[in-house]
């Protein structure tokens, strides 16, 4: 559950820090008094999308943390260690975890969890395994198209389990194969000109028609050739001291 969310700068709220305890919590106040705001902190706790406009004048940024208590089992904390944050263990079940997300006057944003930078993304997969949010005309956990589709799942039961489990065997497949063709498609005039180039180097080699073991006898050539100098120096020197004597 969530223990306490803290508020800095997001909208009409200054500074306030809200303490929950278990079963249900009631926030009332009058039109203007920050309730919207607290929502809008929860939904940016679960990495939902940022508005700079939500700053409050005058502040260069925006900052919303929830310090959450977990048991040592919960996805979410997974989730945490995998991205690199810390997680204080409490007791032998239960373990707490620290999540943050600013948001500057100019629209960026940053998320933090566990201690540790982290994607938005990381965020908002964590933060569908600890809330739902319901609203007038809103429900954010049935917008997911992967909570739509647990739903219908589930809905089928255990006799459609293995149904699904091949229809996603065969569905990677099929976008396997349709990022093959598309790949092949895109890059087919490249590989024609891979190819033309390909038949002009053969064509080269074969005009030149090497034999085998010419490379060793091309290379002990250049040696030769490399040190003619050297030979001819050597040679001077000698037809040199052979007249001198």
């Amino acid at each position: 559950m969530i223990e306490e969310i803290h508020i800095r700068d997001l909208g009409v709220i200054t500074d306030a820090r809200l303490p929950l305890q278990p079963g249900l919590s009631v926030l009332t106040g009058e039109t203007g008094a920050g309730k919207t705001m607290v929502v809008t902190a929860l939904g940016m706790l679960l990495g939902a999308r940022s508005d700079a406009s939500s700053v409050r004048s005058g502040a260069k940024s925006a900052l919303a943390e929830a310090v959450v208590r977990l048991p040592n089992s919960h996805p979410a904390l997974t989730l945490a260690q995998d991205a690199g944050g810390s997680v204080e263990e409490l007791d032998g079940e239960q373990s707490e975890l620290l999540l943050a997300r600013t948001v500057n006057a100019s629209g960026r944003s940053r998320a933090h969890i566990g201690g540790c930078s982290a994607p938005i993304g990381t965020l908002a997969d964590i933060g569908h395994t600890l809330v739902a949010v319901h609203g007038q005309s809103d429900q954010l956990r049935l917008k997911s198209a992967a909570a739509q589709r647990h739903a219908l799942d589930s809905y089928a039961g255990e006799t459609l389990t293995r149904l699904l489990g091949e229809y996603r065997t065969t569905y990677d497949r099929y976008r396997a194969a349709a990022a093959e063709l598309k790949e092949v498609r895109e890059n087919s005039r490249a590989r024609a000109l891979e190819a033309q180039t390909l038949r002009g180097a053969l064509e080269e080699i074969d005009s030149v028609d090497p034999q085998e073991g010419e490379d060793t006898a091309l290379k002990a050539e250049s040696l030769k050739l490399m040190n003619v100098e050297a030979l001819r120096t050597a040679a001077a020197t000698a037809s040199a001291a052979l007249a001198g004597s």
